[in-house]
C-alpha cells in the first residue's frame, strides 16, 4: 500500500505540473498579455507602448522562466531603473527592495495578485472556495442518497414498473441542463407573480412573497432553507440521475449473479440479500462516480453560481476568464487540479476496502 500510495503521489505531482504549465501557456498568450496592458494601462496604446508595458512588467521573459518564477523554483525578475529605483517580482509584491532576486512563487505561498477584486489571489480563492465548499456539501447531502436510493430500487428488479419509472426520472434529470432547470425553478417557486408562490401567499400558507429566494448572494452570509435550497436542488438534480443510472447499472449486474441466486434458493429473504450480498459489491462503481462528482461540483458550478449569484469558486473562475485575471486564473487551475488528482487517489484507496480482491499494481 505505501509503495502504492508514492507512486500514485508521485504521478499526481508530475500532472499536475504538466497541466499547470498548459494553462500558464494559454493565460500568457501574446494576445492576452497584450489585452492584460490595456486594461492595466490604457485602452488606447500603441504596440511599442505596449510592448514597454509586457517588459517593464516581467512578461518579456522567455516562457520557460516565467513559469519557473511563478512556481517559486527560480528567483523573480528584477530591474534596476536610472534613477536606482528597483523593481522585480518579488519587490513590487512586498515592497521591500531587499526581497530583489528572491523567490516568491506558489511553493513561498505568494498566490499573486487579482487585479478584478484588487485582492490577494490567495485571499480570494479561500473565500471562493469555502463558499463553494459548504454548497457542495450539501449538494453531496441530498444528491448521493437520492441518487443510490433510485439506482438501488430501479436495479433490484429488473424491467418493473418501478425500474422503468425510477429510469425515466434519473435521464430526464440529466438530460435537463442546469440553466434549464435553474430557471424552471426559479420560475416556479421563487417569482411573486407566477408559479406556487403567489397562490401559497394568497392562502396564507407562506408568509412573505415568495417561498424560496431566487438570488443566493445572501446565503454568504447566513444560509438559511429559503436562499439556498434552489442552487442545491438544481446542481444535485442534475448530477443524481447519472449516479442513479451507474448505480442501477451496478446493482442489476450484481443481482444475477450466481451466488445471489444461490442465496435466494436457499429461502433467504429478499431484503436480506439485497442489504447484506449485493449493496456492497454494486456500490463500487457508484463509488468511483460519485467521488469524480467532487471536481465536477468545483469546477461544474459556473452556471449554477452565476446564475443564483452565488459568489462561489466557478462564479470566481468566470469573473477571472471575462476579465483576463492571469494570477487569479492560475491560481483556481491549480485548485482544480489538486481536488482532481487527490479525488482520484482517494478513489483508487476506496476501490481496495470496498473490494479487497481488487490487485493493487
Amino acid at each position: 500500500m505505501l509503495l502504492f500510495l508514492l507512486r500514485r503521489i508521485g504521478l499526481m505531482l508530475i500532472t499536475a505540473l504538466c497541466l499547470t504549465f498548459v494553462v500558464f501557456a494559454l493565460t500568457n498568450l501574446p494576445a492576452k498579455l497584450e489585452t492584460l496592458a490595456k486594461t492595466q494601462a490604457g485602452s488606447r496604446m500603441t504596440d511599442a507602448e505596449v510592448a514597454r508595458w509586457i517588459d517593464r512588467n516581467g512578461y518579456g521573459s522567455p516562457m520557460l522562466q516565467r513559469y519557473g518564477e511563478w512556481l517559486g523554483v527560480i528567483p523573480g525578475w528584477v530591474r534596476h531603473d536610472d534613477d536606482g529605483t528597483v523593481h522585480g517580482r518579488c519587490v513590487d509584491r512586498h515592497q521591500d527592495p531587499s526581497l530583489a532576486g528572491s523567490r516568491c512563487g506558489i511553493l513561498q505561498g505568494d498566490w499573486g495578485y487579482s487585479t478584478r477584486f484588487q485582492d490577494n489571489v490567495s485571499t480570494v480563492i479561500s473565500a471562493r472556495v469555502g463558499a463553494t465548499g459548504l454548497l457542495m456539501m450539501w449538494v453531496l447531502i441530498v444528491m448521493v442518497p437520492m441518487a443510490l436510493i433510485v439506482g438501488v430500487l430501479a436495479g433490484m428488479r429488473e424491467g418493473s414498473r418501478t425500474d422503468r419509472a425510477l429510469s425515466t426520472f434519473a435521464i430526464a434529470s440529466t438530460a435537463t441542463p442546469e440553466y434549464v432547470s435553474g430557471v424552471l425553478f426559479i420560475a416556479l417557486l421563487a417569482s411573486s407573480t407566477v408559479g406556487l408562490s403567489p397562490l401559497l401567499a394568497s392562502w396564507g400558507w407562506i408568509d412573505g412573497r415568495v417561498l424560496f429566494q431566487g438570488n443566493a448572494r445572501s446565503a454568504m452570509e447566513d444560509i438559511t432553507l429559503s436562499n439556498f435550497t434552489l442552487p442545491v436542488l438544481t446542481i444535485a438534480l442534475y448530477g443524481m440521475g447519472y449516479v442513479a443510472r451507474i448505480t442501477r447499472a451496478s446493482m442489476t449486474e450484481v443481482m444475477t449473479q450466481q451466488y445471489i441466486r444461490t442465496a435466494r434458493l436457499k429461502g433467504v429473504s429478499f431484503s436480506k440479500i439485497v442489504l447484506k450480498h449485493a449493496l456492497r459489491n454494486a456500490l463500487i462503481a457508484p463509488f468511483t462516480v460519485i467521488m469524480l462528482q467532487i471536481p465536477w461540483l468545483l469546477n461544474g458550478v459556473v452556471i449554477s453560481e452565476v446564475l443564483f449569484s452565488y459568489p462561489g469558486f466557478g462564479w470566481t473562475l468566470y469573473e477571472a476568464a471575462v476579465n483576463n485575471d492571469i494570477e487569479l486564473l492560475l491560481a483556481s487551475s491549480v485548485v482544480a487540479v489538486v481536488v482532481v488528482l487527490v479525488t482520484q487517489l482517494i478513489s483508487d484507496i476506496g476501490y481496495v476496502y470496498l473490494n479487497p480482491r481488487i490487485r493493487i499494481s
